[in-house]
């Protein structure tokens, strides 16, 4: 079914859901105009609307899903432990299990602690920095996302009236957020070296962390130089801050996440999506003497975190599930699909004409329309016209049966064969064409 049409069930859907949500629904990341498209299941690398729609599933979830919708070992080990309860108000064998694994995995992570989502992960690893240090300030990148908490999303966007200031603005991006959060935030630019550096020695005594996403979504989903984060961890330990790794999405890019790509240790660092199997998840990891801020068993900690579903055995179980399946061999054919549909993108701009091109690592990739060099927030923002073009691309391609962020982010799944992913890059193409003539 093309979309839009006034007469499909989505629309309907829409319609009512608006009545009882603000927009007519709960997230503002898959808000459409017209109306937006409902869910009904998922199947493999497929998602089917309401009307009966079926499309190659390019976004998971915005990360989340690396094994696609519906696994049947992953869905036999969230129902089994359904069976025998699924939020006890006790610790259970899944967490310390789970727990393990990250750590067996991620060099810098010898203590973890699970929460609910990625935003939580980066919160608790920012109280934890300033329990640890006793300072108060945090550092991050323009135009990196690192969730909802006040602190992090500060210069989420900013204007472009701003960009002639030196050093960038810490601009809020929610309406109503305290000046004093603002005050608290160093914003630094990314993959300046000298810009950054010279930020944090300037706010150095103060101080407590520097929260970094060595390949920032937002920001153009660009990977960072190996000199910039190498940068970034002397110069933390230069001034005494914690260096946070933020790999929420980012760990999707190696069985042992991200930092042995940047050949770097973080202090810190926050998972999410991935590693729940489909389940709401987050955790925050670290050294094991960073970490101690969280231990009760002294008393009250430096730093008291709870949650009534953190770790919560469900989640445990299917995320430990989802883990195991991606194993060295999982990861190495998800890299190799990267590389082909980034090519076959790239290609497709060339062969028709149209300015842009695919940036990204291993499973990751984001569509611009430009061909000027992406190399941080401000060259990979969208003006108006690009904006238009990436807009009549993200509607054509739903028409073409493919479902990818609206700015241009895909994520691959391993249910995907060579069949889906030649679909994938006839359906790219046809769609270029397509928002090109419109």
């Amino acid at each position: 079914m093309a979309y839009p049409d006034a007469a499909s069930r989505s629309k309907a859907m829409h319609d009512r859901a608006r009545t009882s949500l603000p927009g007519g629904n709960t997230r503002t990341t898959v808000f459409m105009k017209p109306y937006q498209l409902y869910a009904e299941r998922g199947e493999g690398c497929r998602v089917i609307d309401l009307d009966g729609t079926a499309r190659i599933d390019c976004i998971n979830n915005f990360t989340s899903l690396i094994h696609g919708h519906a696994h049947p070992v992953v869905v036999e080990a969230a129902c089994s432990q359904m069976r025998l309860g699924s939020a006890p108000g006790l610790p259970t064998v899944s967490e310390v299990e789970l727990a393990e694994l990250l750590c067996g995995r991620v060099a810098s992570v010898e203590r973890i602690r699970f929460s609910n989502s990625g935003t939580e992960a980066v919160m608790n690893a920012l109280k934890a920095a300033r329990a640890f240090t006793g300072r108060p300030k945090i550092a991050k990148c323009e135009g990196a996302y690192h969730g909802s908490y006040d602190y992090a999303e500060v210069s989420l966007e900013t204007p472009a009236a701003s960009w002639t200031q030196a050093p960038p603005a810490s601009v809020a991006y929610a309406r109503g957020t305290p000046q004093a959060v603002l005050d608290d935030v160093v914003t630094i630019p990314f993959n300046d070296i000298d810009g950054a550096v010279s930020l944090i020695r300037a706010h150095g005594s103060d101080l407590a962390c520097v929260l970094v996403d060595p390949m920032p979504n937002r920001a153009g989903l660009v990977p960072a130089d190996r000199a910039y984060i190498q940068a970034l961890r002397e110069v933390t330990r230069e001034v005494g801050a914690l260096l946070v790794f933020d790999e929420v999405i980012s760990f999707r890019l190696g069985h042992g996440g991200a930092q042995p790509h940047w050949r770097v240790d973080a202090d810190l660092t926050t998972f999410g999506k991935i590693m729940g199997g489909g389940f709401p998840v987050g955790a925050t990891g670290g050294r094991a003497d960073v970490m101690a801020v969280f231990d009760p068993s002294e008393g009250k900690p430096a730093l008291p975190a709870g949650g009534t579903f953190s770790a919560n055995p469900v989640t445990m179980r299917a995320g430990l599930t989802a883990m195991e399946l991606l194993d060295e061999a999982a990861f190495a054919r998800l890299d190799a699909m990267g590389e082909r549909v980034r090519a076959g993108i790239d290609d497709a701009f060339r062969r028709h004409g149209v300015p842009g091109g695919a940036t990204g690592l291993g499973s990751l990739m984001k569509i611009h329309f430009t061909d000027r060099p992406v190399r941080d927030y401000r060259s990979a923002h969208h003006g108006p016209a690009e904006a238009a073009r990436q807009a009549a691309f993200f509607r054509a391609l739903l028409d073409e049966g493919v479902l990818m962020a609206s700015y241009g982010l895909m994520a691959l799944s391993t249910p995907m064969t060579d069949d889906d992913l030649t679909a994938i890059l006839a359906a790219i193409s046809t769609a270029l064409v397509r928002s090109a003539a419109a």
